[in-house]
């Protein structure tokens, strides 16, 4: 049986860990959530999504 996180889910409890933790600050944690979301809105988010999806299909065990 196969368990399956999405990808957002995961980098989600990273940010949320790194905040916790105090490895990064929250003003990083914003900016970094608007280069992500605003990257999305642009032509580089076909090659980004290609890049995530060729690295999670080279490691295995990981399914999406």
């Amino acid at each position: 049986m196969a368990i399956t996180i999405p990808l957002v889910l995961l980098l989600a409890v990273v940010v949320v860990l790194l905040l916790r933790f105090k490895a990064v600050g929250a003003g990083a944690a914003v900016a970094v959530a608007l280069f992500g979301f605003y990257l999305a809105h642009t032509g580089a988010a076909d090659t980004v999504n290609q890049l995530v999806t060729a690295v999670t299909d080279a490691m295995p065990g990981i399914r999406r």
